[in-house]
């Protein structure tokens, strides 16, 4: 039985100008970013790369429209892409690591064959997709109204690399729902029935790291993250380990239908469902992986194990405001329809649910929250 897979070599360095050097960017190499990121960093170095920048392209998170457009503007052929960015950067990067991926519809449908041809480097500016160690990417398949994963082992990175120093410019809503990401996927790989001793290890640490972080910020305020920057890029370099494991599940099913039709952040959709999925769990089955989750949790809040979902609410509250569904624009006649395009489209996730979630349990939490 398969323990662990840590797939792409992971590297660290204090500065964009170290790894530029050790990396010898340059000639051959696509670099796929954003202005605001590549020009304070790396656009001083003198690099010979070709830069394509996201968001001419259009704005928010990884879309089929995204994919098509760019890919009509690389018409050049490359040795490495290498991504420096946020999870829509490196989820889009991942692609254009393969040989065919127009149309991206056909590519999600399993209708392209699948051929890496290009050295893969993902070099995150976030704390919280993970990316750079999983073979997913997540794309808003607009015309389908919903979003989709591509998980296939040609889409791992050959290099994950990790700066602190690309982070600090981040503003702080943005280190909120990036990283409560990272604790979503923490905690849904640490339940998952794919999980085992060792991913959970990860996800664990993950876990504490990020809530340790969190007790401090709400202490202190939001000038407290900037020394916390290289603890949360490592937690979730560790959330993704797990996950690219063991799975995510539900939390990630039902948001999905949310942040596509209302263009809302990953992370946040994520913290819209987190509570009510994790609460619907407890309904279903209170022992198992969640008793020996709760307990963990407890001790780092300092709580009973009884109390975990309220004080870990409150304690997110102080991070980023949790809203009700109805708050995003979402009306009740797309409780049904979003019910059912998590059955019929997020499968994938759902396998991985620490207990099985019908349409009657997933319209419930979907009405609860709204």
């Amino acid at each position: 039985m398969k323990e662990l897979m840590i797939r792409p070599t992971i590297w660290q360095y204090d500065t964009a100008a170290e790894f530029a050097k050790e990396f010898h960017i340059g000639a051959g190499d696509l670099v796929i970013t954003n202005e605001y990121i590549y020009q304070p960093h790396f656009g001083g170095l003198g690099l010979e790369c070709d830069v394509l920048c996201q968001e001419k392209y259009g704005a928010g998170e990884p879309s089929d429209d995204m994919v098509e457009a760019m890919h009509q503007d690389i018409t050049k052929k490359y040795k490495r892409i290498i991504a420096i960015g946020g999870g829509t950067v490196i989820d889009i990067s991942k692609l254009f690591a393969l040989k065919h991926v127009s149309p991206v519809d056909d590519l999600y449908d399993g209708k392209l064959e699948i051929i890496k041809d290009k050295e893969l480097v993902l070099v995150p500016t976030t704390c919280g997709t993970g990316s750079e160690v999983t073979n997913i990417a997540i794309l808003a398949l607009n015309k389908r109204g919903t979003k989709k994963g591509l998980a296939v082992d040609e889409m791992y990175a050959d290099s994950a690399v990790l700066i602190p120093e690309l982070l600090e410019g981040l503003p702080f809503r943005f280190f909120a729902t990036s990283s409560i990401d990272a604790l979503v996927h923490a905690v849904e790989s640490s339940l998952s029935p794919k999980g085992n001793e060792t991913t959970r290890m990860f996800g664990y640490r993950a876990i504490e790291m990020i809530l340790n972080g969190y007790k401090k910020i709400a202490e202190e305020g939001e000038s407290a993250v900037r020394p916390l920057l290289k603890e949360f890029l490592m937690a979730s370099n560790y959330a993704g380990i797990a996950f690219g494991n063991a799975g995510c599940a539900a939390v990630h099913a039902l948001s999905y239908p949310l942040g596509a039709k209302y263009h809302v952040a990953h992370g946040e959709s994520n913290y819209a469902m987190f509570t009510g999925v994790m609460n619907n769990y407890m309904e279903i089955k209170k022992d198992g992986a969640i008793a020996d989750l709760n307990r963990y949790i407890a001790g780092i809040l300092e709580c009973d194990e009884a109390d975990v979902y309220p004080k870990l609410e409150e304690l997110l509250d102080r991070i980023l405001l949790k809203k009700k569904l109805h708050e995003y624009g979402m009306t009740k006649e797309e409780l049904e329809i979003f019910t059912d395009s998590v059955l019929e489209n997020q499968g994938r996730l759902l396998a991985n649910n620490f207990v099985p979630l019908d349409r009657a349990r997933i319209l419930k939490i979907y009405k609860e929250l709204y």
